[in-house]
């Protein structure tokens, strides 16, 4: 399995054993994830607008939990803060849901989360909200828009594929990859995909290489442009 965090982790942790680029042959991707940007409902915010108003207003003294350093949620927050041009406290959590719970209770004002893990705390009317970050509304949460409507150039999100040693013969990619292709166009499993928020990755091999690499660019931008480094 392939995820945002090889693409991440290819510049956030230099110390890797491995050359991710070099010694993965792409097979094919399984979906794409939206993140969404969550808040306390006593925050005074109803939009992506007001939340970085809000975010001026009190330099310093916004808190945004995230499920660990160098995650793509970590980083979406650090992508938001540069381009937005506010700062926030990043409490890092050991998961999603640690965070969320303490978003909450209030002891966290926000968190850019997969929808995956916070549309149905969204739906509950137990959070709010105010954007995703995709360019394209997300099937699930399809009231809540995009925080580029606001935030010109912003787009993260997380994904998953399949890879396999890198001298992995061409027949055998190319048969892993149309068996995945099958199983992705299976309507029970569009489905389940479909359910949890997520966005099927359709494409032969090639196309999946092309997408990991662009990724692999996106997130080594955002680690720089964050400069955070792993402790």
């Amino acid at each position: 399995m392939t995820s945002t965090a090889n693409a991440i982790n290819a510049s956030f942790d230099p110390a890797l054993p491995h050359d991710f680029a070099r010694d993965i042959a792409p097979v094919a991707g399984l979906a794409r994830i939206p993140l969404v940007l969550v808040v306390n409902n006593d925050l005074p915010v109803t939009s992506v607008a007001d939340f970085i108003a809000y975010a001026k207003a009190n330099p310093g003294k916004m808190s945004i939990a995230s499920s660990g350093i160098g995650t793509s949620l970590h980083l979406s927050g650090e992508l938001f803060k540069s381009l937005a041009g506010v700062q926030f406290t990043h409490v890092p959590h050991r998961g999603s849901a640690p965070g969320l719970t303490d978003v909450m209770s209030g002891q966290i004002h926000g968190m850019f989360d997969n929808v995956t893990s916070s549309f149905e705390l969204v739906r509950a009317g137990k959070l709010r909200a105010l954007g995703v970050t995709t360019r394209e509304r997300s099937e699930i949460l399809p009231d809540v828009p995009s925080i580029a409507d606001t935030l010109a150039g912003y787009e993260t999100s997380s994904f998953y594929g399949v890879g396999a040693p890198h001298d992995t013969p061409r027949e055998i990619v190319d048969l892993l990859n149309r068996e995945i292709a099958a199983a992705l166009s299976d309507a029970e499993i569009k489905s389940r995909i479909a359910g949890l928020g997520a966005v099927p990755l359709h494409g032969n091999a090639n196309a999946f290489g092309c997408m990991l690499t662009a990724e692999t660019e996106r997130w080594r931008k955002v680690v720089e442009l964050s400069g955070i480094k792993k402790e």
